[in-house]
């Protein structure tokens, strides 16, 4: 069956700082479900999937009447991996929505998908939101991005860009291709989800990786030192992404207080 875009979020049973983060229980919820049941809500998008290397995730997947597909535990990226299911999947657009993303909202990945759908020789896009504190901005886990004033990536980094001097006025932001205004910020926020045409999704993995990927630890970069163009969003909903056991209390405050 034909598709126009499918969301598509890899979570793999092994992590570093918080093992088996996929099934991390989040107010009683494993934490995949979170992220799958935030992106059943989007309408844009006729079907998700979480790839997975793991049989537990797909019972926890399915457990939830969602659906769940194995795929190759050799996979070096969570990109390798939603292209593996992609390949199976006759769709304009794929989303690869990140399963550690429990805040992510349907808005946000129609966005992407509506994006995509209507600028088919664009390959690739993703959002950014502003940055208001300054720890956050020299966070080096928390990503920045510049873009150019027609709102495609010139950069994504862990340090602190751009360099602002000790100059009076603020430099100019970028017009961003989303129709969020323009708050001011400096420091942009790259949101970790990503949408791509499903024809470079199934080039990039066979893509080597570049100098200044390896150097960042960003995959994106990938496709930026190639030459593809990256169209960036803009978003007023930040999200806050699981890595550790404080993340998911962070998340958990966040969720209690949103329901007050």
């Amino acid at each position: 069956m034909s598709m126009k875009a499918v969301g598509i979020i890899p979570a793999r049973y092994g992590s570093t700082r918080l093992p088996a983060k996929a099934l991390a229980m989040l107010n009683g919820t494993p934490l995949i479900q979170h992220v799958y049941e935030q992106a059943r809500q989007a309408t844009r998008l006729d079907e998700v999937i979480v790839a997975t290397d793991d049989e537990r995730i797909v019972q926890a997947v399915a457990q939830a009447g969602g659906k769940a597909m194995m795929t190759s535990a050799a996979h070096r990226s969570g990109t390798d991996r939603v292209a593996e299911v992609a390949r199976t999947l006759d769709a304009q657009v794929v989303l690869n929505i990140q399963g550690d993303e429990p805040l992510i909202r349907p808005e946000q990945l129609d966005q992407l998908a509506d994006f995509l759908l209507a600028h088919g020789a664009v390959p690739m896009a993703t959002l950014r939101t502003p940055i208001a504190r300054c720890e956050d901005a020299a966070n080096p886990n928390i990503v920045k991005v510049v873009v150019d004033q027609d709102g495609y990536a010139l950069y994504f980094s862990r340090a602190p860009i751009p360099f602002r001097r000790p100059v009076s006025g603020s430099p100019p932001t970028g017009r961003a291709v989303g129709g969020v205004p323009d708050t001011g910020s400096v420091y942009w926020k790259h949101i970790g989800v990503y949408g791509y045409q499903r024809d470079f999704l199934l080039k990039f993995p066979h893509l080597e990786p570049t100098a200044l990927e390896q150097l960042e630890q960003l995959e994106q970069l990938r496709a930026l030192e190639r030459g593809y163009r990256i169209a960036v969003l803009d978003t007023a909903h930040d999200t806050v992404s699981v890595d550790t056991a404080e993340d998911l209390k962070r998340v958990e405050q966040l969720l209690a207080g949103s329901r007050r």
